[in-house]
Formats: structure tokens, sequence, C-alpha cells
């Protein structure tokens, strides 16, 4: 005998084959398609597509084969950390759509080989009174701390994931290198591809951009302070979003970001008080809101990034906008038959701006 479902508020807006591939997993996208061929899934009485937008309130008919799959479980969770770890610790933001948490370094986005602690294994302690599972909207590497979005319901992470995916949403991040970047202000141009090395020590390089498996990347960055020619911070706005962009882009000028190693070797090494861990903090976000407007969350620096910075005489609260305020999104990948174009900033000041071409490997 048929069933009819209503659409929860935490399934508002995903499509239809979504919400089966959520509810009941067992169910293959072809015998989907062929019972809605068949129309014996129906929308608020109507037949039904498996592209359809699902709005909270409506009446979904199961048919019989669908129920009374013995397989129909929800997909399984992964599997709680046991930790002495508390993520409420970290908060920075809440509401009913999302948390922002201030990520601390060390600790992993996501499970791995040999890791037993992971912010995914950890997202259970933040479900308080919601039905479903806090989900991650991005990833930050296990060295990395700082802004780090958390969705409460479905919705809210398919918008967010939107924001990412159009370039609508702006992170900035602080990091202290060794050396002065010789322009104090520019765009860093180098794709960027695999070695081939995954897991741990998963490493990427610059390349010509024609090579198979090459990814555009674009970095902004300005110099925020130095110390003497021995150290500058750095702030950097990763215009595109690949693996470890930052931390190559930077190390490409001859400036690796400080503990650093995988990309700056032993010229990462830290002096002094200077601690050997990585310099790089995902220090604020401006997003467009699932729900409409923007969240601008900043997260205050790690303990061994502040020490650094009171070290050398930097301001860990500096609140200075060194950006333009220009959507990402705005800034296009240059499309021309001689090949990428340089670009620049045209809100930046003209004395200091550069576009940077990082070295690239030669073709093998």
């Amino acid at each position: 005998m048929a069933e009819l479902r209503l659409i929860a508020p935490d399934d508002d807006g995903i499509r239809l084959d979504r919400w089966f591939k959520r509810h009941f997993p067992a169910l293959t996208h072809g015998r989907l398609e062929k019972l809605l061929r068949k129309g014996e899934v129906r929308l608020d009485g109507k037949r039904a597509k498996a592209a359809d937008r699902l709005i909270a309130g409506q009446t979904l008919r199961l048919p019989p084969q669908v129920i009374h799959d013995k397989t129909d479980a929800r997909p399984k969770a992964p599997q709680p950390v046991q930790t002495s770890r508390r993520l409420e610790d970290s908060i920075l933001y809440m509401d009913k759509h999302l948390f922002v948490l201030n990520k601390p370094p060390g600790l992993a986005t996501q499970g791995g080989s040999g890791l037993k602690e992971h912010v995914d294994g950890m997202l259970d302690q933040l479900a308080y009174e919601k039905n479903t599972r806090p989900k991650l909207v991005h990833r930050l590497d296990r060295d990395t701390s700082g802004v780090l979005l958390v969705a409460r319901t479905a919705q809210a992470a398919a918008g967010l994931s939107r924001s990412l995916a159009s370039r609508d949403a702006s992170k900035i991040y602080w990091a202290l290198v060794k050396g002065v970047p010789r322009e104090k202000r520019g765009l860093i141009k180098a794709a960027l591809a695999k070695e081939g090395v995954r897991g741990r020590d998963e490493r990427m390089e610059t390349v010509d951009e024609s090579e198979e498996g090459a990814k555009f990347a674009l970095t902004e960055y300005a110099v925020m302070g130095q110390a003497g020619q021995d150290y500058a911070w750095v702030a950097a706005r990763p215009v595109t979003g690949r693996t470890h962009q930052i931390r190559v882009h930077l190390a490409s000028l001859g400036t690796p970001i400080v503990g650093d190693f995988k990309y700056g070797g032993v010229d990462a090494r830290g002096k002094g008080a200077i601690a050997d861990k990585l310099h790089l903090h995902a220090r604020s976000i401006d997003i467009a809101r699932p729900d409409g407007g923007r969240l601008q969350v900043t997260a205050p620096l790690p303990p061994h990034m502040v020490k650094s910075w009171q070290l050398l005489g930097f301001d860990p609260d500096d609140r200075r906008e060194v950006f333009a305020k220009a959507r990402p999104r705005e800034e296009k990948r240059p499309q021309s038959a001689a090949g990428p174009a340089k670009i620049r900033n045209k809100n930046a000041p003209k004395k200091n701006a550069v576009s940077r071409q990082a070295p690239r490997r030669k073709k093998r």
C-alpha cells in the first residue's frame, strides 16, 4: 500500500532524487527513474521528476516497493570520535542555519588514515535540538587554523556551497612568511597540479596551465607588516580554491610560510622564539547567507601566532581592510586566444600593484 510523506523543513529546496538518496539510499537512480516514468511517485498528487525541487510541507506519495524495501535505512553517519575536545568551545557564531568555528591548528577537518580526531567525527556534539547531523561546508588543512563553516540543515549546506562555488564569498588568510615579497601587493597567477602523492604527504606544484591535470589558481596578497627583511605578515585572498593554494603560491615568491616545511623546506624554520608551527590562519569570511544578506565573521589568531605577532611588533587584532570590496566572482579568468592575460586589481594602489606569474615546472 502506498504511503504519503510530508517534506520536512530540513529537506526544503533539495532535488527529489537527492531526497530519495538521503532517505532511501538502497533505491538506485535507475529504479527511481522507472517509478517516476510510470507515475508511481507523485508530488502533491502530480507526476514528479527527478530534478523537481522540494518545498517544505509538500506531500510525496511513495509506492509500496519503496516503503517495504528492507534496506531503506538512512545512510550511516560517520562514527562519533571519542575525544575530550569540545567543538562548542570553538564556536564563533551560530544561528538556526549554521555554525562558524575557529578550528584549532593540528585538528583535521575530515578523517583519514591514522587520524583518530577530526571535526567531521565530532559534529554530533553540535546537533543540539536539530534532528539532522551538522555538515561540513568546506575544509581547512590540518595545521591551518581559523574560520570553518558548518551547516545545520541540508538547505543551508546547499546554499553555502553554492555561494562558495559561484565565488560569492571572500576568505582572508593571514600568514607569517620567511623573507619579504619583492612587491608589497599583487596577484599570483599559477596553475596547480598534484605531484601524485596522496594522503598526508600529498603535494601540489605550479605547472603550465596547458598540462594535464592543471587547475587555474589565483591569489591576491598584500604585505601588512614586516620585521626587517626576515619576516613579513601577509594577508592573502584566494580567488580560486585549490588544495594548498596559498602555501604553494607564497612559496613561489621565495617567501614560504613559517612552519610550512612541505613547501619551504629548512627555509621555513622559525628563528629564536618563533615556533616551528604552520603560521597560516583563516582570518575572516564574507559570504552570502542561505537566508539572504551577508555573513561576516573574524577569527582570532591561535596562541602560537599571537606570540609571534607580539614578538615581531605586529597587532594580532588589526582590523584593516586591505582588499577591494568587490565580490570575488566579479574577477573573471581572462580569456584570450593568445593565452591568459595579466590581471590587476583596479582598486589597488598602482604604485605597488603587480601581477605575479609564479615559476612553472617544465613540461615532461
